[in-house]
């Protein structure tokens, strides 16, 4: 067996919304069909690995299937929550694709590793250690994913549909996207005040500037070493507390000192963490008080770590029982920590008359350290229902005079039940980005879901940005993405939205270029959609990074298909057929909000197709109004887009608007139909937002298609009267679409400018000439720079090959390099004529043609005064002309043209 590639889908892909692990995985003819004797090895060293079936089919079982069932119960084992998997056989023999669902990247890619090596044991009889594996396993995912006060926040924001993404492996994590993000550390939110953070992390500050509000707090201050510490017990009196002055989590902090060998102990625990305070030891219970915003929303009766004798086991044994408690975990990935044994806690025992090998009687109480932090290994009981109106009053007091939105207070006292000031209680200290996991999943009574007060508090309900979402656009299909994408961002801006935008072109935000090159993938959406000044989003989607990564988008309001055709890109990355590639687009279709739509291309049955699997509305369009398709969802009631009388016309039950086409420059009054579809979809895609139609008026008459707007897109250029259109056209269905557009293009005569890319079938490549050679005069083919895997030559022999028996072209030339190409085509042009220039490097080539215009316009003037000069005899003049006209027709009888001097070859027939 070998693994090939490995990918991790990062967002909803072609498998399933899930995130996963994708790989290619080759087996041989051996591991094929696996025998009984195999599943039996592998029982033995994993008998929890499920069962071994091809779902649904009666195929033998390969080692790939083996491989996937493993992974996928080796994660389940480790405790992570997965469920789904899958093993495709591609058109390769022995070659799968296995896909397995993940939590955490890292555990599901060490899952992978560690179930090769459960099957290359199981094949040799080698000994595989599966309880060190599962332990490895559980361990990493502790680490890997979010701690318990971060992961309530971020599910309660999942649970109100506000999209989430880790930013680092700790714990900052974007909530909602573009202008209406906000971002949590912990619980520690993006609006938290960093100098009321600092007066809290001060614990001698934080009690001056609580003692001023008039908040009860314990006696003390910062020492200056051990012995002015101790001074400072005997002021305020024992039993003191010692602990840092910036501590957090309980760090270095000793309560209950009653001796001086006890304090000294105390103090160089402290110290660790920096300057020290003494401070006089308030009796009672410690509770944790949850404040956020200007409410109380949780509260808990802390316990220290402690545990209870039995007559027969030491305290280190009895220790160790109570860290079995699977909830008890080393770190606070989990609801409880281990208790640990060491100095601090022999000091504890030690004030007991114990030590950690005595053996306590029955029933009693051992505490090994005074302070009740759970990272301790202490314990928590849920009492909010008992806060009294004054301790909570108090509570909140403390949080809004520190200025903190999201508060833990730490209070003494006998009760809850009653006011501070009753019973001698205090607060002893207040602590930015408490911790959750207390009330969350306390030791015992009820758990609050106090992650859904935090979102409450960032994202109020019933607000614009309640679900953190923006508008959000993604377009797919073969043809007429970028064009449909610009054009959608303005009519969004035109509306007056901040506009985040990716296409093959860059990244775009706010109107300004962030980033260039082909930008059609998940990570540059991911910088749109993290961009704080994105109102809007429309997001080109292309099958690469869909491959590749999945979306970077759980949902979208707006789904285009532009169209699929013939496709494109086909026999890539096992994407073998026009409906494989429907399946694959069709991933923004399946993942629409409920309450968002897909636009669709009713003259395309593939994406037709895809309307059935949409969760929310379709819009379709097309340029015929009386389509069948069209027809019929009007019939229904629903939303369509299509063309009659020169308008664009949406309809639904009851409602008609017009769009003049006179008034969308890029159609060029209707002529260019494939321009006409892109408006179509652009269209359906704002009516779906909801824009005014004002605002799509506006949007559509101020959008042309020059290089600015839509560079490489059916770009028209003047050249000394020639008229030359400059298009990133690559595959045949764009262009029969731009044959198409052209035709209705007066010209004397007709020339075209094409390379190929390298990246696709031989067919498809030999297929745009043989469109062009039915429709051009004249052919030049070039080689650029990158052939894309194919040899030096082998994509100009296949244009060649499409040009055979061509029914109008009549002159064919070959030119390496891609401006020499365009170059010498514009030499050859003419007053009246049309050239069709086919880019490859989009923004230097039009950047080229540009200044080759520029500098035709300027010498117009001088050719115009060389024409008012006396004209040769007419009689040699017809000569000329009758000569190069018995050159054209020989040519035209031979099928043959003179080849240029670049080349010195014959031209192609």
């Amino acid at each position: 067996m070998e693994v090939t590639r490995i990918r991790a889908l990062r967002g909803p892909n072609l498998w399933s919304r899930h995130t996963a692990i994708e790989a290619v995985v080759s087996c041989d003819e051996s591991e094929r069909n696996l025998d009984k004797a195999f599943e039996k090895r592998l029982r033995e060293r994993f008998p929890r690995v499920g069962a071994l079936h091809v779902p649904r089919s009666s195929k033998p079982v390969s080692m790939a299937h083996v491989l996937e069932q493993a992974t996928l119960a080796l994660q389940t084992q480790a405790g992570c929550q997965v469920t789904f998997s899958r093993t495709t056989p591609t058109e390769e023999p022995g070659v799968f694709q296995v896909v397995v669902q993940y939590t955490e990247e890292a555990v599901g890619r060490l899952a992978f590793a560690r179930a090769q090596e459960l099957c290359r044991a199981a094949c040799t009889g080698e000994a595989f250690d599966i309880a060190a594996t599962l332990a490895e396993l559980r361990d990493l995912d502790e680490d890997e994913r979010l701690g318990p006060s971060t992961g309530a926040i971020v599910e309660a924001a999942l649970k109100r549909g506000i999209p989430c993404r880790r930013l680092t492996r700790g714990s900052l994590v974007q909530l909602g996207w573009g202008a209406r993000q906000r971002r949590i550390q912990a619980a520690e939110e993006d609006g938290t005040s960093a100098i009321a953070e600092t007066i809290a992390q001060d614990k001698d500050l934080t009690k001056k500037v609580l003692h001023s509000a008039g908040v009860p707090v314990p006696l003390g201050r910062p020492a200056a070493d051990l012995e002015d510490g101790w001074a400072v017990a005997q002021e305020v009196g024992l039993p003191v507390v010692v602990k840092p002055q910036g501590g957090n989590q309980g760090k270095g902090v000793t309560v209950g000192i009653s001796s001086r060998a006890h304090f000294e102990l105390a103090w160089q625990e402290a110290a660790q963490y920096g300057d020290v305070m003494v401070e006089k030891y308030l009796s009672g219970n410690d509770y944790r008080l949850l404040v956020v915003g200007n409410k109380l929303v949780a509260a808990a009766r802390r316990e220290p770590p402690l545990v209870i004798g039995d007559g027969k086991h030491t305290v280190r044994e009895l220790v160790a029982e109570v860290n079995k408690d699977p909830r008890r975990g080393k770190g606070h990935g989990t609801s409880l920590t281990q208790i640990r044994i060491d100095a601090i806690a022999a000091a504890c025992l030690k004030g007991q008359d114990l030590t950690p090998e005595s053996v306590p009687p029955r029933g009693q109480r051992v505490i090994l350290r005074h302070n009740a932090n759970l990272s301790t290994g202490g314990t928590a009981t849920d009492v909010t229902d008992n806060v009294h109106p004054d301790v909570a009053a108090r509570a909140i007091e403390a949080a809004l005079t520190v200025g903190l939105d999201i508060c833990g207070v730490d209070v003494i006292c006998e009760s809850v039940l009653r006011p501070l000031e009753e019973q001698g209680g205090g607060i002893v200290e207040v602590n930015a980005a408490p911790g959750l996991r207390m009330h969350v999943s306390p030791s015992f009574g009820k758990g609050r879901d106090v992650g859904k007060a935090v979102i409450e508090h960032m994202f109020p309900s019933g607000s614009d940005g309640a679900n953190g979402r923006i508008p959000l656009v993604a377009v797919t299909g073969t043809n007429g993405k970028t064009t449909t994408v610009r054009l959608t961002a303005h009519l969004l801006a035109t509306h007056g939205l901040r506009v985040g935008m990716t296409n093959t072109d860059g990244v775009y935000a706010n109107g300004r270029q962030i980033d260039s090159g082909d930008c059609s993938g998940p990570r540059s959406a991911r910088n749109v959609l993290a961009h704080p000044d994105v109102d809007a989003a429309v997001l080109e989607t292309a099958r690469g990074g869909l491959l590749r990564e999945g979306l970077a988008f759980d949902k979208c309001d707006v789904a285009i298909v532009t169209n699929l055709g013939a496709g494109d890109h086909l026999g890539l990355n096992y994407i073998t057929t026009l409906e494989d590639l429907m399946v694959l687009k069709r991933v923004i279709v399946l993942n629409v909000a409920p309450t968002g739509s897909a636009v669709l291309n009713a003259a395309d049955p593939n994406v037709v197709a895809m309307a059935a699997r949409c969760p929310g509305s379709v819009v379709f369009f097309a340029q015929d109004g009386q389509h069948p398709v069209i027809k019929t969802h009007l019939a229904q009631g629903k939303r369509v887009v299509y063309v009659q009388d020169g308008d664009i016309v949406c309809a639904e039950r009851g409602f008609e608007k017009r769009l003049p086409l006179s008034r969308v420059p890029i159609t060029h009054k209707g002529l260019i139909g494939f321009q006409v579809e892109n408006a179509l979809a652009s269209v359906g895609a704002a009516w779906s937002l909801g824009l005014p139609w004002n605002a799509i008026r506006r949007g559509l008459a101020s959008f042309t298609s020059d290089q600015s707007a839509v560079p490489g897109r059916f770009n028209i250029f003047d050249y000394a009267g020639a008229t030359v259109i400059a298009d990133y056209g690559h595959n045949p269905d764009a262009i029969n679409a731009l044959v198409s557009g052209i035709r209705n293009m007066p010209a004397r005569r007709r020339s075209v400018v094409i390379s190929g890319a390298g990246d696709r079938r031989d067919e498809d490549i030999r297929e745009q000439t043989r469109i062009l050679g039915a429709a051009f005069d004249d052919v030049i083919l070039y080689q650029d720079a990158c052939q894309r895997g194919r040899a030096d030559g082998e994509v100009l022999a296949l244009l060649r090959q499409g040009l055979q028996g061509a029914e109008r072209a009549s002159h064919v030339e070959e030119i390496h390099g891609e401006f020499t190409a365009i170059d010498h085509a514009l030499d050859r042009l003419q007053a009246g004529d049309l050239c069709l220039i086919l880019i490859d490097q989009v923004q230097e080539a039009l950047a080229h043609i540009q200044q080759r215009a520029a500098k035709a316009k300027r010498s117009r003037k001088p050719r115009a005064a060389k024409a008012a000069a006396p004209k040769k005899p007419a009689a040699k003049t017809a000569a000329k002309t009758a000569g190069k006209a018995a050159v054209k027709k020989t040519a035209a009888k031979t099928g043959k043209t003179g080849k240029t001097a670049r080349t010195g070859k014959k031209a192609a027939p």
